[in-house]
């Protein structure tokens, strides 16, 4: 069996991580062992951070509706709730961005929450 010289390989499989590992600080760009490790932290804190930004987005969402209601003499949980009884489907991005650049459209539906939990 014919011997196989695997330098072309790991060449090529470093210089992708090298790539990758582009803009990092110090050794962890230019050394494959340390700028494995880093990428592959990186990689996981990502995968980890995509689903922990819709979690932070919603809570985020929710403040600025509650904020707003609060301004118009309901809290958060009466404010939803109203809502949901009047028919209105609305998530939390599209009420949040109401509560933000249109706050006579909010103080319209905060009216009609206000009037379905009285």
């Amino acid at each position: 069996m014919s011997r196989v010289k695997r330098g072309v390989t790991a060449d090529r499989r470093h210089k992708k991580l090298l790539a990758m590992a582009k803009g990092y600080r110090g050794a962890r760009s230019k050394l494959f062992k340390t700028a494995n490790e880093a990428v592959l932290h990186a990689l996981a804190y990502a995968y980890r951070d995509r689903r922990n930004r819709k979690r932070d987005f919603r809570s985020l969402w929710i403040q600025r509706i509650n904020a707003a209601a609060r301004q118009h003499g309901l809290n958060y949980n009466q404010f939803i709730h109203g809502l949901q009884t009047q028919g209105v489907a609305l998530d939390r991005k599209s009420l949040a961005e109401l509560a933000v650049y249109h706050p006579t459209e909010f103080a319209r539906l905060a009216a009609m929450a206000g009037s379905a939990s009285a």
